[in-house]
C-alpha cells in the first residue's frame, strides 16, 4: 500500500478511481430519493399523500421500485433493431455520470473530480450525447410514435442547447475562463452596499442569462412543460414506448441525473457555488443547499404548468432566447469595456 501512495501515476489513478466510486454510488442514491422527493411533493401539491406504504413514511419506495423493476419482465419489438435498442439506455446514463467528474462540489481538490480549463465545454459535449440516446432509443424501437418522440427530441435539443451555451458567453466574459473552479472562485467577492454586504454572484450581473439558462435546462432535460418527446396525448409515452423493465428505468435513471447535472452546473455559474457565509468547511453545505432550491424548482414547475405545444416550443426556442441571449453577449461585452474590465 505505502507502494501505491509513494508513486504519483498509481497514487493519481487509485484517488480517481475512488471519487468515480462515490459520483457513481452517490448519484445513484441521489436520484432514488429525488423521485421518491419528487412523488411526495407533487402528492402534496394535488392534495394526496404521496408515497406512504413502503417503510416509514414511504421512504423505501425507491428501493421497492428498483426491485421491481429489476424483476419485470422484458419485452422488445420483434422487428426492432437490437444492437441500438440495447445500447440507448446506456447512452441516456453514460453521459451524464460523466458530467459529474468535472463540478465543484466544495472547494479543495478532494470535492472537485477534476478541474479542468475547458470544464464547461465538456459539460455541453456530454449533454449533446443525451439527445442520441432519444434519438436511437425511438428509432430502433421500430414503432412510429417512438420515432416521432426522438425526432421531436433532436429538433428541441438543437434549438435549445445553442440558446443555452449562448447564455453561459457572459459568464465566461466575467470570469475570463472556462474552468468551473475559477468561475465558483471569480464569484467570491462581496459587494458593499452601504451597510449591506452582498455576495458578488453571477446571478446579480447576468439575470437574464440566469432566466435563459434555467429555461432551456428545462427543454434539455425533457421536463414538463418542454416534455414533447413523451407527450401521453400525443405519442402515447414517446421514445421509450417500447421499453420496459431496466431499460425503462435507464431512461428514467438518465433523466434525473441530467437534472442533477445542469442543476449543479446553474448553481456554480450562477449562483457562486461553494460560496457562503461561514468558514470554508461549509462550502459544500452551502453547494448542496443551493442545489436542493433548483430541484425543488425544477420538481415544482413540472406540477404546475401545463405542457407547450410543439410549435410554442420551438417559437420561445428560435424567435426569443435565442435573440435574447445574443442581446445579452453584446451587452455584457459592452460593460466590460465601458467599466474598464471592471463589470
Amino acid at each position: 500500500m505505502d507502494a501505491l501512495f509513494q508513486n504519483p501515476v498509481l497514487s493519481t489513478a487509485f484517488w480517481a478511481f475512488v471519487k468515480i466510486m462515490i459520483i457513481l454510488n452517490g448519484m445513484l442514491g441521489i436520484v432514488s430519493y429525488l423521485i421518491y422527493a419528487e412523488r411526495k411533493i407533487a402528492g402534496h401539491m394535488q392534495a394526496r399523500t404521496g408515497p406512504n406504504r413502503v417503510g416509514p413514511l414511504g421512504l423505501l419506495q425507491p428501493i421497492a421500485d428498483v426491485l421491481k423493476l429489476f424483476f419485470k419482465e422484458e419485452f422488445i419489438p420483434t422487428d426492432a433493431n437490437k444492437v441500438i435498442f440495447h445500447i440507448a439506455p446506456m447512452l441516456a446514463v453514460i453521459p451524464a455520470l460523466v458530467t459529474f467528474v468535472i463540478i465543484p462540489f466544495g472547494p479543495g481538490d478532494a470535492l472537485v473530480g477534476t478541474d479542468l480549463n475547458v470544464g464547461l465545454l465538456l459539460f455541453f459535449a456530454m449533454s449533446s450525447l443525451g439527445v442520441y440516446a432519444i434519438t436511437l432509443g425511438g428509432w430502433a424501437s421500430n414503432n412510429k410514435y417512438a420515432l416521432l418522440g426522438g425526432l421531436r427530441s433532436s429538433a428541441q435539443m438543437i434549438s435549445y442547447e445553442l440558446a443555452m451555451g449562448l447564455s453561459t458567453i457572459g459568464v465566461l466574459l466575467l470570469a475570463g475562463s472556462l474552468s468551473l473552479v475559477d468561475i465558483v472562485h471569480a464569484q467570491a467577492r462581496v459587494m458593499h452596499l452601504g451597510p449591506l454586504a452582498i455576495p458578488a454572484w453571477n446571478v446579480l450581473f447576468q439575470p437574464l442569462a440566469f432566466v435563459i439558462f434555467m429555461i432551456t435546462a428545462f427543454a434539455e432535460t425533457n421536463r414538463a412543460p418542454f416534455d414533447l418527446p413523451e407527450a401521453e396525448g400525443e405519442l402515447i409515452a414517446g421514445f421509450h414506448i417500447e421499453y420496459s423493465s431496466m431499460k425503462f428505468g435507464l431512461f428514467f435513471l438518465g433523466e434525473f441525473m441530467n437534472v442533477i447535472s445542469i442543476s449543479c452546473i446553474a448553481v456554480t455559474l450562477f449562483l457562486g457555488g461553494w460560496n457562503g457565509p461561514g468558514p470554508q468547511m461549509l462550502g459544500i453545505v452551502w453547494f448542496l443547499l443551493k442545489l436542493a432550491a433548483l430541484l425543488f424548482f425544477f420538481i415544482w414547475v413540472r406540477w404546475t404548468y401545463p405542457r407547450l405545444r410543439y410549435d410554442q416550443l420551438m417559437n420561445l426556442g428560435w424567435k426569443v432566447l435565442l435573440p435574447l441571449s445574443l442581446a445579452n453577449i453584446v451587452l455584457t461585452a459592452l460593460a466590460i469595456t465601458l467599466t474598464g474590465g471592471n463589470a
